[in-house]
């Protein structure tokens, strides 16, 4: 197997532990994380003054001469197929795709083949490095299979990592558009008794609740305020629909990134996506508010009504500031067309 040797020594007042130095003191261009470092060293591929490192725990002196044997970058067992892709940005580090909706971002029991990944291996082909000691692409979020648009994919362990972080920051910008059923507006007396729910001025309405998964169904996410994971849901009109007003186009940004997201939290404010089939419901809409082409579009539309529109995020590798927009796919804008044709005359 092919390797490459990264030699560094530890600098001035290492950390206790040896895991902890090593990933401080590591030159920057070898884009060794420390889940990285941590399996190279239980691989024993990790050497302090010449004696194979076994424990992470251990201490480690100023001066300490480190060599890391590096194999190179494996073959990914999922396979490449010919999957056209909208790409909307690439370049030797990341790759920014435009993602239909009925994709699934990576391969999985029930969907072995057919993702997003597997396209991704045919489309990049040699120009992955690898990420974690394989070529794969290095998935660092996801959208769900019904939901359309924009996600960011590192070509690189360098470019996974920078992702990784700026995610689990959550300083990454990500703006959603969603068709929900209803209005969700400050002057409705009923969202100011749904808990978890307030106002912000401008008519921004902030959903603030802990999610989980659901006790009975575990393909689904709860909301609790008690336990589970922090989530932080923004929204605000763009345009409603219906007289009087039954539905609307809502813009929505993130404050967390947990499962299902903004498909949960806006069920609980009782204004679910249009087509959901797990949190949005059928409703019944009166023909006298939205017309006949409204009422068939909504109930014709497939999948949730969502959108990722807006992705931004500062470049791993150049630390240049970048956004990227997606418009409204055609099932999407063909639903607010209808939507907005109102009542039949």
């Amino acid at each position: 197997m092919a390797t490459t040797l990264v030699s560094f020594q530890i600098n001035a007042d290492p950390p206790a532990r040896l895991d902890k130095a090593l990933s401080r003191d590591v030159p920057e261009e070898a884009t060794l994380s420390r889940t990285r470092l941590a399996k190279l060293m239980a691989d024993g591929c990790i050497t302090v003054n010449g004696t194979v490192a076994e424990n992470p725990k251990a201490k480690v002196a100023e001066g300490a001469m480190i060599e890391i044997t590096v194999p190179v970058a494996d073959e990914s067992h999922i396979g490449p197929e010919d999957i056209p892709l909208e790409v909307v940005y690439e370049d030797d580090d990341l790759i920014v795709i435009n993602k239909p909706a009925g994709m699934v971002v990576h391969p999985a029991p029930g969907t072995p083949n057919g993702t997003l990944v597997n396209a991704l291996l045919h489309h990049c082909g040699d120009s992955l490095s690898g990420v974690g000691g394989v070529q794969r692409p290095g998935i660092v979020h996801r959208i769900d299979k019904e939901t359309s648009g924009l996600l960011v994919v590192a070509k690189s362990d360098k470019a996974h990592q920078g992702l990784a972080a700026q995610f689990e920051k959550h300083t990454v910008e990500r703006y959603y558009q969603a068709v929900v059923y209803g209005v969700p507006d400050a002057n409705d007396p009923r969202l100011r008794g749904v808990k978890g729910v307030n106002f912000e001025s401008g008519n921004i309405m902030r959903i603030t609740t802990h999610l989980a998964r659901h006790k009975t169904d575990r393909q689904k996410q709860a909301v609790l305020f008690q336990g589970g994971r922090h989530a932080v849901t923004r929204s605000r009109i763009v345009e409603a629909f219906g007289t009087p007003p039954v539905a609307s186009l809502i813009e929505c940004w993130l404050e967390t990134g947990r499962t299902h997201q903004i498909r949960v939290h806006m069920a609980h404010a009782g204004h679910g996506l249009v087509g959901d089939p797990v949190y949005g419901g059928r409703r019944k809409l009166a023909e006298k508010a939205i017309g006949l082409a409204g009422i068939e579009a909504v109930k014709a539309f497939p999948r949730q009504a969502l959108h990722a529109a807006v992705l931004g995020f500062e470049h791993p590798v150049t630390g240049e500031s970048v956004r990227f927009e997606a418009k409204l796919p055609d099932d999407m804008q063909a639903l607010i067309g209808a939507l907005g044709q109102g009542k039949d005359v």
